[in-house]
């Protein structure tokens, strides 16, 4: 069987006649142009989408200092608690376009086309043009991945990056040159500037790849993997040593760190806490946080199941079909390798995401969808080849019908003519392929149609749901929220319920919870309610002020460094992004920072340097570790200033620079 298997690579395979061409080049440009329709229509229907990074986008946009460093703000008091490279193209493009909703938005469905295109080279590379074909599609038409390529989080770049290193690894392997290798580690290493230590996940899995695989010897072997590693670090490390080198006095704070510092967001915040639970200044805190139930279920229930798991169990099952059947070929086979990449990306990736105790959300599984539709094009096409042979026709088959009962559970009481005819249709078609080797060709063509089409209508579906509504706030989710309101799906399926909030995962749609009078510091919640107390909810909430709210704090505004300061980034970033001047974001994302302290937000004060508060409760950080640096701020300024309510807003005239 393996040595049916085996077959010419594509730049070894003679050219195809010109008709070919031709058409291989028409079903590669649907392919694009039926992405970016899917990924650019009603695309500005979001607004800002995620306020947070768009406020940042919007600083960087007019001040160098804060597009180099992501800060919050123009005037530079805190940054996001991420590294900046995804605000470095939107920064740019709002420099370039100005800002609005388009020129934040846009920079991420063309990241979304890239990544497709790159995967189809990809997997065209080594199973041909069907295969990158179908894994293109794959791609495209994940729900979650529907979701971030048009939304602004920073997973949108971090996805084309691992794409790319995938590509660069794959690309080298073909004659051994380590230069391509090198290529690899650069794009990892922007990975770290974009998302930190989630980039790095999949270099064990690149470096075992090469050691295997790379048509040399041993020797240069570990040389390249040495080399590559080097310029990841180089790649990734140059901006972490000029932020911890720079005197912290004439940058922004590092925001998400109780210490003003990269490192320990690297290593904490975002790094070894996401796996322990243990994040100082989290808005969960503890181990468990409050994030989900671990283990080999997780990506299957909750809400992490509508977002990515539609084709996780076929291509599972064809990651176990294509080991098997490459296990005994050469050691530089093509082929395995890259079994052994996309396979290791997605085990190693999601087993992380299984068990992780700390901070996760459903959309971060977009990481696992280049992996799943590598798997599925590659695995489809490679057990086509031999269907003349009955093992791989019952494994292709079983791969349909997995495909089709899952969609089924997924898509629920959602859309149930759809759910029942996807799965009728995949059924029937898995049962035709059983004995597709006898089937005319006309007949065959026509099972094969319907096993796509069966196979990828429940994600379809939910792609196009996400791409026909609005997403905003912190935690976006797939789908429509129809669905997640009248509570329909089967296990973690579209509108199934669970953690936080009215979706699983704590998914607070259109938007979330939002502030107001007895809230957190805020007025109305964009697309939401209200959060009485404020808390987890409304941290996560944007506000959107009314017209009289931001006239209000546009007065005299050249006057002041910060026309206002708000509790959490994402207040401030509703009022910052509706005036077009710099807000203070006190405590920065979760308001645990200690950014500023008391003392320094009294010396701002006394300098006449902010004119408004935003009043309204808040949610200390003591309870996780992090600084109650904002409570106080907070109490200090309604004990000594006088309050004013404009539409349901609390605010504090602080530009007399003393107390009341």
């Amino acid at each position: 069987m393996t040595s049916t298997l085996s077959r010419p690579t594509a730049p070894d395979t003679p050219a195809p006649p010109s008709r070919g061409r031709a058409l291989e080049r028409a079903s590669v440009a649907a392919l694009l142009i039926g992405t970016g329709v899917l990924y650019l229509v009603n695309l500005a229907a979001s607004g800002w989408a995620n306020a947070f990074y768009s406020a940042a986008a919007q600083a960087g946009g007019e001040n160098w200092e804060a597009w180099f460093f992501g800060s919050s703000d123009a005037a530079n008091s805190i940054t996001v608690d991420k590294t900046p490279a995804a605000l470095w193209v939107t920064g740019l493009a709002v420099r370039v376009f100005g800002l609005s909703s388009w020129s934040i938005l846009v920079p991420q469905a063309l990241m979304g086309i890239g990544a497709v295109a790159l995967l189809y080279t990809t997997v065209r590379r080594t199973s041909g043009h069907a295969a990158g074909l179908l894994a293109g599609a794959v791609l495209a038409l994940t729900p979650v991945a529907t979701l971030i390529f048009r939304f602004n989080n920073p997973d949108a770049l971090l996805v084309l990056l691992l794409v790319a290193a995938v590509w660069a690894t794959l690309r080298g392997l073909e004659h051994g040159r380590g230069r391509w290798l090198l290529l690899a580690g650069v794009f990892l290493g922007l990975g770290f500037l974009t998302k930190m230590l989630q980039a790095w996940l999949i270099v064990p899995v690149l470096a075992a790849v090469w050691l295997v695989a790379a048509p040399t010897g041993i020797g240069r072997r570990v040389r390249d993997v040495l080399l590559a590693g080097l310029a990841m670090v180089v790649s990734a490390g140059w901006w972490v040593l000029v932020v911890e080198l720079w005197p912290a006095g004439s940058r922004p704070y590092i925001g998400g760190s109780q210490h003003d510092s990269v490192l320990e967001l690297v290593w904490g915040y975002n790094g070894l806490g996401r796996l322990t639970g243990d994040e100082t200044g989290s808005v969960g805190g503890g181990a468990g946080g409050g994030w989900g139930q671990t283990g080999l279920t997780r990506l299957f229930g909750s809400e992490m199941g509508s977002e990515a798991s539609w084709l996780l169990p076929t291509a599972l099952i064809l990651l176990a079909t294509l080991v098997w059947l490459t296990w005994r070929r050469p050691r530089t086979d093509r082929l395995r390798a890259a079994v052994l990449a996309w396979g290791g990306w997605l085990l190693v990736t999601g087993l992380l995401f299984s068990y992780m105790a700390g901070i996760i959300h459903p959309y971060y599984t977009v990481a696992l969808a280049p992996a799943i539709a590598a798997l599925v094009g590659i695995g489809a096409v490679e057990l086509w080849r031999v269907r003349d042979r009955a093992a791989p026709r019952v494994l292709l088959a079983a791969s349909v019908a997995a495909a089709a009962v899952w969609g089924a559970v997924l898509l629920g009481s959602w859309q149930p003519w759809l759910s029942w005819t996807s799965l009728a249709l995949g059924l029937a078609a898995a049962c035709a392929l059983l004995g597709v080797h006898r089937l005319p060709r006309l007949l065959t063509a026509g099972v094969v149609t319907v096993a796509v089409l069966a196979s990828l209508a429940g994600s379809a579906a939910w792609s196009i749901a996400t791409a026909a509504e609005p997403h905003t706030g912190a935690i976006p989710s797939a789908g429509a929220a129809s669905a997640a309101r009248a509570g329909f799906g089967g296990p973690g399926g579209p509108g199934g319920f669970g953690g936080f909030g009215g979706r699983p995962g704590g998914a607070l749609r259109g938007g979330g919870l939002g502030g107001g009078p007895g809230g957190l510091p805020g007025g109305p919640a964009r697309g939401g309610g209200r959060a009485p107390g404020g808390g987890f909810a409304g941290l996560l909430g944007t506000t959107t002020p009314s017209a009289q709210v931001t006239a209000l704090l546009e007065e005299n505004a050249a006057d002041y460094t910060w026309v206002a300061a708000a509790v959490g980034s994402n207040t401030a970033a509703g009022y910052q992004l509706a005036t077009g001047s710099p807000v203070m974001a006190v405590g920065g994302f979760n308001g645990t920072d200690p950014s500023p302290t008391l003392a320094q937000f009294q010396q701002d004060v006394s300098r006449g340097e902010i004119h408004w508060f935003v009043g309204g409760a808040i949610m200390g950080g003591t309870a996780t570790g992090g600084s109650d640096a904002a409570a106080r701020i907070a109490e200090w300024v309604q004990q000594n200033f006088a309050a004013t309510t404009v539409d349901g807003v609390t605010l504090y005239d602080l530009s007399g620079g003393t107390t009341a």
